[in-house]
């Protein structure tokens, strides 16, 4: 790896494999897929294809929610896409999202398969078919949809930005973590700012906004993410802590953050879901007999 301090980008880019850090083995500047391997279908109409990240959390809470107000249709199998070894470059996977990032969903409830793709479309996709999470009031739902994108925009700069510059380069690069810290402690005020003066982003009803937020901010401010909350002084924002914490009390919250885990405590790992007992019978520590 070329000293940064010294490096002068060449006239044309190469791609030298291995050059990455922590996820040079998956990362690759060309689409499609790697290897031949169709993806599994459970019994349920929805078929969830993905990993117990930030934005995989999303959706599974989502789910979660959806089925505690009782529509049974949303009933789902949650697989699981090990990503750090190359699963969403599969033939099905990349069938079902071309663009090889997790979650992606399959709803077989009609009569022709529906694929849907990047976090942000499930949420509002799910919200729209069981008509729930989403103000149908314009301003409202204006409201919601704009802090939906708020996420969507603003969570690269604290994944592929800070996170990755402050916990996964290889090298510590001070502008590249001040910038990305930066930023995100300004992201941070802006959440605080709207939260001290609403219950949730959107105004007094919780929505498919906070759900998309709540996996990123909410675990960071919490200390839950990079390990950073020192770094970041993320004590600072009570009013994004407050809500942080209103969300984690809810039961369908608390089962969306536990499917497609494979890291944490065994008792907070659900690898794969097909049925709502799997809560009960089937998290890790049920399985292995680990403590915790």
């Amino acid at each position: 790896m070329t000293d940064s301090a010294g490096y002068t980008p060449p006239a044309v880019w190469t791609w030298r494999q291995g050059n990455g850090g922590r996820f040079a083995n998956i990362n690759r500047p060309v689409a499609g897929a790697t290897h031949e391997k169709e993806l599994p279908v459970g019994r349920h109409p929805l078929q969830l294809y993905s990993l117990g990240t930030p934005n995989g959390v999303k959706v599974t809470v989502m789910l979660e929610e959806l089925l505690a107000l009782g529509h049974a249709g949303a009933e789902y199998d949650a697989w699981l896409i090990p990503i750090s070894e190359g699963a969403q470059f599969g033939s099905g996977f990349v069938a079902v999202n071309p663009n090889s990032k997790i979650p992606a969903l399959l709803d077989r409830s009609g009569p022709k398969p529906v694929r849907v793709f990047e976090s942000g479309a499930i949420l509002v996709y799910l919200a729209e078919k069981f008509g729930a999470f989403l103000p149908t009031d314009p301003a409202q739902r204006a409201e919601c949809l704009s802090w939906l994108f708020w996420q969507m925009g603003s969570a690269p700069f604290l994944g592929g930005g800070f996170g990755h510059f402050y916990a996964y380069a290889p090298v510590k690069i001070e502008y590249a973590i001040d910038r990305y810290a930066m930023e995100v402690k300004r992201q941070l005020d802006v959440l605080d700012r709207r939260l001290a003066e609403n219950r949730y982003l959107a105004g007094d009803d919780y929505t498919i906004a906070d759900m998309a937020v709540w996996p990123w901010y909410g675990a960071l401010v919490k200390g839950q993410l990079y390990e950073a909350g020192e770094f970041l002084q993320v004590q600072e924002y009570g009013h994004v802590i407050r809500w942080a914490d209103l969300i984690a009390e809810r039961p369908a919250a608390r089962r969306g953050r536990m499917v497609n885990r494979t890291w944490g405590q065994p008792s907070s790992q659900l690898h794969e879901r097909h049925d709502a007992s799997d809560f009960e019978t089937k998290t890790q520590d049920k399985l292995t007999g680990a403590a915790g």
